[in-house]
């Protein structure tokens, strides 16, 4: 193809993107908030299913802990993946390439399509030997079977409503994304108690209630989010009429979404492994697996705001390292920390102000609370450090060093965590283990900051 067009080809459908000439404070507020109210949403889906589900029984409410890490590797495959397609999609806008943006969203719609085919499989065969490894009580392992299965085998509406909500961020219209996850955890939250308890004409279902729920939802906002995107995301063209994959793109996709999707998987791995030292304390593994269960799901409430900061600060990010307006990058990186540093504040107050309050949502028994309590102020005291950790690991990601974040994330939570975890086990004393998430903090912060002075002097300063 000549210059002329290619030229012809690139042309520009309007001079200027917000995220190239907003104030950045206003423009991270303006990016950020509708995601992460999007991502308040989302955490919504597993926290609202486990507060009905505690009201069937205690196995119920377990199976659902333990299932939580492999839901939230489906998440974060779908997730990872689709930063790595708004990355490249941000900074191709940016530097006025309007073809490559089209081609990388189109490829993304592609691999969303071929992780929910993965997690079919998955679906129909691993979920029954994951419960296994983690628990002996045989309801549990029905109640969690039931649940996984289908959350998994109906993953199709999940990964693609991510991805168009992402598709949505990409080019700034984050409150049109957030329309579309607002409606799928509506639906949820009003199928949730009708299909659990058997409300009306409809059956008892219990868990499998719970999950029939949640694809429901999810498929409802992924229609809406496609209606969005073809209405209103005119920076993209999304029609796939003769559309193939292709290598490069794909590639440059996972370039930064396969470090992202192994970061955020490392949560799941984490976990699953926290079962398993926790399942060593005889008759308190139930009470304990329930507490790291509730754990996650209360603090999603607390992080799910820093991601979605993080999720509106790295298409700005990437914009304006593309665009080469080197200023607008490190004004970003400052407001996004400092936010993210208040927002983990906040969460810490909370936890240590009403830890009690907290499990009492999930119907907490009295040995529940009892060493619940002493759980939530233990592991909020990392909250302290966490802000600036997972600021940082955005930046990374916005400046093409993803590497980075994913080497941060495996020390926190796999090197040092898990460990610490287990040996702090062997005193004997369960509420020693907590004492592990605060510990790996640590260790992270001095780490990230060495990274980001290290990216500093060789990118940021060079723009």
């Amino acid at each position: 193809m000549s210059q002329q067009a290619e030229a012809l080809k690139e042309k520009p459908v309007q001079s200027e993107n917000k995220m190239g000439v907003m104030p950045i404070p206003k423009l991270v507020i303006t990016m950020s908030l509708p995601m992460m109210v999007s991502m308040l949403v989302q955490a919504l889906y597993n926290i609202v299913d486990s507060l009905f589900v505690a009201r069937v029984n205690s196995y119920a409410f377990t199976a659902l802990s333990l299932a939580f890490p492999l839901q939230s590797l489906m998440i974060a495959v779908g997730v990872g993946t689709a930063v790595g397609v708004t990355a490249n999609i941000s900074r191709s806008l940016g530097e006025k390439k309007f073809t490559h943006a089209n081609n990388f969203a189109k490829n993304g719609l592609f691999l969303a399509v071929m992780s929910f085919l993965a997690f079919v499989i998955i679906g129909i065969f691993v979920t029954r030997p994951y419960f296994k490894l983690q628990t002996d009580t045989a309801k549990t392992i029905e109640y969690g079977v039931q649940y996984l299965s289908i959350i998994t085998i109906g993953s199709i509406g999940s990964f693609m409503q991510i991805m168009n909500e992402r598709l949505l961020q990409s080019t700034g219209k984050t409150v049109l994304s957030m329309f579309s996850q607002a409606l799928g955890a509506l639906i949820n939250l009003i199928l949730d108690p009708i299909l659990i308890f058997g409300l009306g004409f409809f059956p008892r279902l219990e868990v499998t209630g719970a999950a029939v729920a949640t694809i429901i939802g999810q498929t409802c906002a992924t229609c809406f989010g496609f209606f969005l995107n073809i209405k209103f995301n005119k920076e993209l063209n999304l029609n796939l009429k003769g559309f193939r994959p292709k290598k490069a793109y794909i590639l440059n996709i996972y370039k930064i979404g396969i470090p992202s999707i192994i970061m955020q998987s490392i949560t799941s791995i984490m976990t699953y492994i926290l079962n398993i030292i926790l399942s060593s304390f005889g008759d308190l593994t139930d009470t304990l697996q329930s507490i790291l269960g509730a754990y996650f799901k209360l603090q999603s409430f607390i992080f799910m705001p820093v991601f979605g900061l993080n999720n509106g600060t790295v298409p700005i990010i990437s914009y304006n390292f593309g665009a080469a307006k080197r200023k607008r990058v490190i004004q970003a990186i400052k407001v996004t920390t400092l936010f993210a540093t208040v927002i983990m504040l906040l969460g810490l107050a909370i936890m240590q102000l009403l830890p009690s309050a907290m499990l009492s949502l999930f119907d907490a028994d009295a040995q529940m609370l009892e060493y619940g309590e002493h759980a939530l102020r233990i592991i909020s005291l990392s909250f302290i450090f966490a802000g600036v950790g997972i600021a940082f690991t955005s930046v990374f990601q916005s400046l093409g060093k993803p590497l980075n974040s994913m080497i941060i994330s495996i020390l926190r939570q796999l090197v040092i965590i898990v460990p610490a975890a287990y040996l702090l086990s062997k005193t004997g004393n369960p509420t020693m283990v907590w004492w592990s998430f605060p510990i790996a903090e640590v260790f992270s912060l001095i780490l990230c900051c060495f990274m980001m002075a290290k990216t500093y002097k060789t990118i940021i300063a060079k723009i």
